[in-house]
This record gives structure tokens, sequence and C-alpha cells, in this order.
């Protein structure tokens, strides 16, 4: 906090409903749409007046309760299915990630293979699917570096999707840059279907 205009701009990214004042990265940003629909901006790239809501599931859900979005947007609509559709859409903008690490060829799907990166040490991110038993977890998490984050938010069907291939149930992802954004996006969508008050490791 530099300047008065830093310190402006920390103040609008402040969470309509617990008014506790965050990082944009740990809030998520809402516009009013041309038909006065409120409209999840996940890039915080839309033009027009934000409002600004905490990672959070069940604050988004407290959000459309109160009307709290009709405070700093102006007369809008806040569809009652809100809350799921922007955990679809932070699920959805950590597989695009998932689909880049795989056509960089930065990534290996199936127990036997992820087991062989993992021998390699080179492993950044550890994917388990909602699925996938506490054995198999446990006993790819005991080979995984301290290098390693594992992340466990995604389901089989969808990252058999994302892959173009039938139950995958573990998968690895090597390399930098990828991996990074991966993480960060996986840890936002973690983040908004736990508890309040749950933080998740920044480790991207």
């Amino acid at each position: 906090m530099q300047d008065g205009t830093r310190d402006l701009d920390l103040a609008e990214r402040m969470c309509i409903v617990t008014r506790e004042v965050k990082d944009e990265q740990d809030l998520i940003r809402f516009v009013r749409g041309p038909d006065g629909e409120v409209v999840p901006d996940l890039e915080r790239k839309l033009p027009g007046r934000g409002v600004w809501v905490g990672l959070s599931r069940a604050r988004v859900e407290e959000a459309v309760k109160r009307r709290a979005f009709n405070r700093g947007l102006g007369e809008s609509r806040a569809d009652p299915y809100l809350p799921d559709r922007v955990g679809m859409l932070l699920r959805q903008a950590a597989l695009a990630y998932v689909s880049l690490a795989k056509k960089a060829g930065l990534l290996v799907a199936g127990a036997t293979k992820v087991e062989d990166r993992l021998s390699s040490g080179k492993v950044k991110v550890l994917i388990h699917a909602r699925e996938a038993s506490a054995g198999g977890c446990s006993k790819l998490d005991a080979m995984a570096g301290p290098d390693t984050a594992a992340v466990r938010v995604f389901t089989s069907d969808e990252l058999s999707l994302a892959l173009g291939r039938p139950n995958v149930i573990h998968a690895a992802v090597t390399g930098g840059g990828i991996a990074e954004k991966l993480l960060s996006a996986a840890r936002r969508a973690e983040a908004y279907d736990a508890e309040p008050g749950i933080q998740f490791g920044k480790d991207a």
C-alpha cells in the first residue's frame, strides 16, 4: 500500500456479505449482465461495475438469499443456482489447464504411468479423482516428493472429458508454468467448496 490509489483498490475489493477486505485471489467478482442477471467474472475482466464475494459457496449462497448483489449492482437478478454455476466454472477453469498440460506432453494418467512419473521426482501436481480409493491415493501420495502438491477436486467424469479418455482416476503433471496455473486454479475450486474458515495452502 504505497499510495492512495492502492488503498482505494483494496477498499473496492470488499466482500459484500462479510464486509471483509481481501486479496482478489480470495474473492469472486460479479457484474450485472445486459439483461440484469448477475454474472460471475472469474477472470476479473468483464466491463462495468463489479461487486465482490468471498471465495466460498456459503458466501455466494448468502449473497443470493439476502439479495446483496442489488446493493452494488442496482436492480439485478441472481439465479438461485448461481452458487452451483460458480463452482462449475471454477472447476472448468482448472480443467482447462489439465487439458493444456496433456497437449503439452506434461501429463500422464493411469496408476502405473503416474507411479513411473513420480519415481522421476519431477511431478509438480498429483491429481486424484474424487472417486479414487483412499488406499490408491495414499500409495501415490507416499511416493510424491516434497515439491509435489496433491489435488482432489475433480470427478472422474470431469477428468475423463478433459483428457479424452475413459475412467481417469489418477494423473500427474510435470513442468513449470502450466502446473503452477493448474494448481492455483484447483486450489480456488477447492477453497470454494470448503467450510468457511478453512484455507488451502497457496503453493502455486
